[in-house]
């Protein structure tokens, strides 16, 4: 029988220890991908984020058409259309006016602090409440293009 001789022994024990650290490293990566995959809070945060950034940038586009669109319908508005829409929001600021002060002279003071209320959350949200005005005057626009 034949003695080994030491420089393959230390070469064989070499490459053991480097397979061995290099299946450590791999099981340590693996072990790691698994409780990401486990941790479901940090998952749905994720997923929550990127949902956010989606709707954030389809709300974007979605502002920007509704813009362009508002925009090209008022250019085709004709001018005496305009003057005449002009003059009836005039009369009805007016006539709101005078509504406003028959209504606080004799509305309950209830009633009075709703109103008022309402009033404040309308000019604190007036964006949506211009957008939403003019979504409908398109789709009243779109349906009666098709109609005629």
């Amino acid at each position: 029988m034949t003695q080994p001789n030491d420089e393959s022994t230390t070469a064989g024990t070499e490459d053991l220890r480097e397979r061995v650290e290099e299946t450590r490293q791999e099981l340590g990566k693996t072990i790691e991908a698994l409780a990401g995959k486990a941790d479901v809070k940090a998952r749905a945060r994720e997923k929550a984020a990127e949902v956010k950034g989606q709707a954030a940038t389809g709300f974007g586009r979605l502002r920007a058409k509704a813009a362009r669109t508002a925009s090209r319908a008022q250019e085709r508005i004709p001018a005496p259309v305009k003057e005449k829409a002009a003059s009836a929001a005039g009369q009805v600021r007016a006539t709101a006016a005078q509504a406003t002060g028959v209504l606080q002279e004799k509305a309950p003071e209830p009633v009075r602090q709703k109103a008022q209320q309402g009033a404040r959350a309308a000019r604190d949200h007036r964006a949506l409440l211009l957008t939403a005005a003019g979504v409908v005057v398109l789709v009243w626009l779109a349906r009666r293009r098709s109609k005629g």
